[in-house]
């Protein structure tokens, strides 16, 4: 099996956008978020026309990535109380899930719960962006779905290579891809113009220091993913969690009593799975 070199990993990862599979309303919701003349009420019709997208992100929005007190029963309120930023990312977020979720089942389950766990870490930290950081760990991984969805032979290897000799799956994308997902996610994201909050927790969530910007919502991502690893919940394609580094955890600055209360909200959040499951 021979491995594509990096200007066509490339190319095929910044063409997802054109790929049939991501639904015509969609697109035209993303280019009313990316114009100037926009209005949340006007993105919600759009939404609304669509039963599938608009009851997944209602589904989304009542779920415990975001933990609103009341249940939101329209998509315009959902609109008003999450933002465009966050919209735009969950809308990718769902139409690229929705293409591997039979197939990457556990990773769905591993972005969901990085998604609730990051919300409970920044909720900890009192934070006000907890919407948008729940977005940056649903998407996270977004580039390992990608390289699956362009290169589905290869990513298999890269997966059976960090089973079976038991490596972090960076490690195997190098080897099989010469890049890692952090970098597919980060061409991906780019090219769909999200917000550089959320690129930057894409490209660099296993080295949040290297973000200019966001540390601290990038090492929410890193240490919340590392979590949901150790609870057992979800698959990554990793054998083991990652280590976190001192500076790291001194840029997040959280004690032995706040990691104690996050993981009692996120058990407390992922006991039901099927509900989690789009």
């Amino acid at each position: 099996m021979n491995s594509p070199d990096i200007t066509t990993i490339r190319k095929k990862i910044e063409g997802l956008s054109t790929l049939p599979s991501i639904p015509p309303v969609v697109t035209k919701i993303l280019s009313l978020i990316d114009s100037e003349d926009i209005s949340l009420k006007r993105i919600g019709e759009f939404i609304s026309q669509d039963q599938s997208i608009s009851a997944k992100v209602l589904k989304i929005v009542n779920s415990p990535i975001y933990g609103f007190p009341g249940r939101i029963s329209s998509v315009h309120q959902a609109l008003m109380l999450i933002g465009l930023s966050a919209v735009k990312g969950m809308l990718l977020g769902i139409s690229i899930f929705d293409m591997m979720q039979q197939s990457m089942l556990g990773l769905w389950e591993h972005s969901i719960g990085t998604a609730i766990t990051s919300r409970a870490v920044a909720k900890r930290l009192g934070l006000k962006n907890t919407d948008d950081i729940s977005v940056a760990g649903l998407i996270h991984d977004i580039g390992k779905v990608a390289l699956s969805l362009c290169f589905p032979e290869q990513y298999r290897k890269a997966l059976d290579i960090a089973r079976d000799r038991e490596l972090y799956i960076v490690d195997a994308e190098k080897e099989v891809f010469g890049i890692t997902h952090s970098q597919a996610g980060r061409w991906l994201t780019t090219k769909w113009n999200f917000p550089e909050e959320l690129i930057d927790s894409v490209a660099f969530h296993h080295a949040p220091l290297s973000s200019r910007g966001f540390k601290k919502t990038v090492s929410i991502v890193m240490l919340s993913e590392n979590i949901i690893k150790m609870m057992g919940f979800g698959f990554s394609g990793d054998p083991y969690a990652h280590s976190i580094d001192e500076a790291t955890w001194s840029a997040l600055g959280l004690n032995s009593e706040d990691l104690l209360e996050v993981f009692k909200e996120v058990e407390d959040n992922i006991k039901d799975k099927d509900s989690l499951i789009l």
